[in-house]
């Protein structure tokens, strides 16, 4: 097993962590690995992008484009 320090967790998931571990007579690392695991099995898997979707990331656009709703649009995504 592999050990992990996690810091900075904002006091509130401490809390519902602390509430949650104690309903279930549980330690707070056991519901907090627990936790861990549901969230890593639950995740998405992102799928890898073509060779097409790459090359065309090099391309020049055929028109002219808004950098900024181009940029929002992908911390949007990023944020998802």
């Amino acid at each position: 097993m592999a050990t992990l320090t996690i810091r900075n967790v904002p006091e509130q998931v401490k809390q519902a962590i602390r509430k949650r571990a104690a309903e279930r007579g549980v330690s707070m690392e056991q519901e907090a690995r627990e936790a861990l695991a549901r969230g890593a099995a639950t995740a998405p898997a992102r799928p890898k992008p073509s060779i097409e979707a790459m090359s065309a990331l090099g391309r020049k656009p055929v028109e002219p484009f808004d950098l900024k709703q181009v940029s929002d649009e992908m911390w949007e995504e990023g944020l998802r």
